[in-house]
């Protein structure tokens, strides 16, 4: 797959088959409109493409919006490579952009700029200044500048009744089953393992810190989790804390894994936490002792669930 920073990057000599948009955490409806993406373009010797941006496009028009995302835009990368899509676009999207009429985004960027065939799109997008011209509009703009305009039945994409904010909706509650079903794969979080306060080994149960440096990325309900991870080519199993430590006395948001059965050092080391399962609720101990007891009946759990 090749990557392009902006529009403007992008050049060739081939007629391509576009679809646009966010594409937050390339669920299983985003992937049957890649799948009909992939298929014309090889039906007709086109090039696949995909134009999304960064950042989402919420966060520059509404002052206030304080919305989380399913992917960073690497992880959205490493999900697209794995479609057999040929090109992505990752436009910096912003005010002047958002200025753009409908017609001047067709010109200019979809017949100009892509040499398009054809655009395959859903039945509910709208796009231009102010989101002002529909599917319609881009079936005239089709006619006039000669692109093939097909439209995602509301049909098929009610078929698999899914959302980005629907998955939104269920890590929020802790719903990872309900989530896994949406998205086609267990929702994860990327991040870097940082030094803690080192507090989990007096106690036995070392965790690993992990820091996720894009503040816009949704971390799931607060609470306790079964979790995997890939260490040294393995799949290691473990349990994850996502919550503020109330126990010793913590105050900030903290990403915390304890593995099983691994002793590697995983300092700087850059991990995708795949979160399989809820377990509980954090809470606040009387005593260091009770919350190892606890400790040790969510590392149960977490294995009953990861056993079955």
């Amino acid at each position: 797959m090749k990557i392009f920073q902006s529009i403007s990057d992008f050049n060739s000599d081939k007629k391509t088959i576009v679809t646009l948009g966010t594409f937050d955490g390339v669920h299983i409806g985003h992937k049957k409109i890649i799948e009909k993406l992939i298929q014309n373009a090889q039906a007709s010797g086109c090039e696949s493409l995909i134009l999304t941006f960064y950042p989402h496009p919420r966060m520059v028009l509404q002052e206030k919006s304080e919305i989380k995302l399913l992917n960073t835009m690497a992880e959205k990368i490493l999900l697209l490579e794995n479609t057999g899509l040929e090109n992505l676009i990752i436009h910096p999207f912003d005010e002047n952009f958002s200025r753009l009429t409908a017609e001047e985004f067709v010109a200019d960027v979809l017949v100009a700029k892509f040499n398009i065939q054809k655009i395959i799109i859903g039945h509910d997008h709208r796009f231009g200044r102010n989101r002002t011209a529909d599917i319609n509009d881009l079936i005239v703009f089709g006619e006039q500048y000669g692109f093939e305009v097909e439209q995602i039945s509301a049909q098929e994409i009610d078929e698999v009744s899914v959302s980005s904010t629907k998955i939104r909706n269920a890590l929020h509650e802790g719903n990872t089953a309900l989530a896994r079903q949406y998205l086609g794969y267990d929702y994860f979080l990327s991040g870097t393992v940082v030094k803690g306060k080192q507090l989990g080994r007096t106690i036995g149960y070392p965790t690993a810190n992990i820091s996720i440096k894009d503040d816009y990325k949704l971390l799931p309900k607060i609470g306790v989790y079964a979790v995997k991870s890939t260490i040294g080519g393995q799949t290691v199993f473990g349990m994850m804390n996502i919550g503020n430590n109330p126990t010793v006395g913590g105050t900030a948001l903290s990403v915390e894994v304890h593995f099983f059965d691994t002793n590697a050092d995983l300092y700087d080391q850059e991990l995708e936490i795949f979160v399989l399962h809820f377990l509980r609720d954090e809470q606040k101990f009387a005593s260091l002792d009770l919350l190892k007891q606890q400790l040790a009946n969510d590392k149960l759990n977490a294995l009953a669930f990861i056993n079955k």
